[in-house]
């Protein structure tokens, strides 16, 4: 075979790697055909799949096989799927289906390049050498890479991988896939204060891919599945379902839940979507200081009626505005309530028969009450924390 032949070949193969369209196709061919590693974000698969057709495309150049450096990057490929769970048969099945498409590629532009099939068939028959000795070093290396994976306690490994996929974003889609989560949806987050409360066994046997670890100082657990709390007296917030790159934010909104849960009082798996209001009150600090800097005045004008008058508000409200039910909490006369909720409107101008202005009349109350008492700002008997403005303990004195 004279050189310029080869070089003609060689030329094709380049050509065929280089079209805009071909790493697209493959990608998506691979995501479509092998379920594990559809999980993987497409920029992961089209960077390896590139590197790949460079390092065969040098070779079929040379006519030799795969170079140290080119298996070093086949063992950190291997390295890299094991971490994440795939498989070594998916990975395998995933460079299959790269290669299908670009020999087919390659041989329906030969047809209309004039050439000839045998040479062809000879750079097959050189590439088939090369992707030998590559699945070799990449089934080696999948095989220790997961015999090392295996050696680490359990705990350690799900509190690496939990951690990556609170992270959120991209590194969250490919912690999912080394866990064996779906990518779809369907993931639901679980927040809870540690205990000896039997939560953690109990969370584990719910679903089967479930990874609990502590995090922060917080249980945290992320299920395929609505988490339930059977223990008594456990407390525990709950967000999703969400995809896996939305977790970050689900554990921020499941850690609301568990706040404003125990704000409550309430028990068991308490989604946020049930506290939303709670929920919200407090993660805003900044409003709940802009609430009680405008009505700082109505303070100083209830004087020394300003606490009783924000405790009956406060427990009428929560109450559903049963007079009855209020001031039995108060251990005061039903007309008292009725007095005090009256004087606070007339302080404040805020009406609270009104939806919103309800709204508003609990949460300064509940500010105001937090300034007094040095409690989080929220329902009777405590509250949301962070929600008392910077400087609110300044009322009393006024």
């Amino acid at each position: 075979m004279r050189r310029e032949d080869w070089g003609g070949v060689v030329d094709l193969i380049e050509r065929v790697v280089g079209e805009e369209d071909l790493l697209a196709s493959v990608v998506g061919g691979v995501r479509a055909t092998v379920r594990e590693v559809a999980v993987l974000p497409a920029a992961d698969i089209a960077g390896h799949t590139r590197a790949l057709l460079a390092a065969a495309t040098r070779a079929l150049a040379a006519g030799r096989g795969p170079t140290e450096a080119e298996l070093s990057f086949v063992e950190e490929l291997a390295h890299t799927r094991a971490r994440q769970g795939v498989p070594i048969e998916a990975v395998l099945g995933a460079i299959h289906v790269a290669e299908r498409a670009i020999w087919s590629r390659a041989r329906d532009t030969a047809a209309g390049s004039g050439i000839d099939t045998g040479l062809l068939l000879d750079a097959r028959e050189l590439y088939d050498d090369w992707a030998e000795a590559v699945r070799a070093r990449l089934i080696r290396a999948h095989r220790e890479a997961v015999a090392a994976g295996s050696d680490a306690p359990a705990a350690e490994r799900d509190l690496t991988v939990l951690r990556r996929l609170l992270v959120g974003g991209s590194a969250a889609g490919l912690a999912a896939a080394e866990a064996g989560l779906p990518v779809g949806g369907g993931l639901w987050v679980l927040v809870a204060r540690p205990g000896e409360h039997g939560l953690e066994p109990s969370l584990r046997e719910q679903a089967a891919q479930t990874l609990v670890a502590h995090v922060d100082g917080l249980l945290v657990a992320v299920l395929t599945r609505a988490p339930a709390v059977r223990a008594a007296g456990v407390t525990a917030g709950v967000a999703g379902p969400a995809e896996p790159e939305e977790l970050s934010g689900a554990r921020r909104l499941a850690l609301a839940a568990l706040t404003a849960a125990e704000s409550t009082g309430r028990t068991g798996a308490v989604h946020v979507a049930d506290v939303a209001v709670l929920a919200a009150v407090a993660d805003r600090a900044d409003l709940a200081a802009m609430l009680t800097d405008r009505h700082r005045a109505a303070w100083t004008a209830l004087g020394a009626q300003a606490r009783p008058v924000a405790l009956a508000v406060r427990a009428w409200l929560e109450s559903g505005r049963e007079v009855g039910t209020a001031a039995g909490r108060l251990f005061v006369h039903p007309n008292t309530v009725r007095n005090r909720v009256q004087r606070f409107a007339e302080a404040t101008g805020i009406d609270p028969f009104d939806t919103f202005g309800a709204m508003n009349a609990w949460w300064l109350c509940c500010t105001w009450l937090a300034a007094v008492e040095g409690a989080p700002a929220g329902p009777a008997g405590g509250g949301p924390a962070g929600t008392g403005p910077s400087g609110a303990g300044a009322y009393p004195r006024g």
